[in-house]
């Protein structure tokens, strides 16, 4: 994956647009769903930003970078997503 290929742009309800880089994408055999977690582009390792999360439905290559995003709305889901998060996290700082 290029690095353009790990970058979407999300527009906001006044019309703005931001660059985010995909943080990790995974699916959910629980719940039937794939999951993009963003970060905004250009952010640096050390730095504490705010972590977007989304489902999604994949193109034919499984893949997110045009795909409509949709909202997580409920709590149950949002936990589950948090400790991917969590685990992928506790993962990184392993390494």
């Amino acid at each position: 994956m290029s690095e353009e290929d790990n970058l979407i742009t999300l527009v906001d309800d006044k019309g703005n647009e931001t660059l985010y880089e995909i943080l990790f994408t995974f699916e959910s055999e629980d719940y039937g769903k794939s999951y993009i977690l963003l970060i905004p582009a250009g952010s640096q390792p050390e730095e504490q930003v705010d972590v977007l999360a989304f489902s999604f439905d994949p193109d034919e290559n499984g893949e997110a970078n045009d795909a409509e995003l949709h909202d997580i709305e409920s709590d149950e889901e949002w936990d589950m997503v948090e400790s991917v998060l969590d685990t992928f996290l506790n993962d990184e700082n392993l390494q």
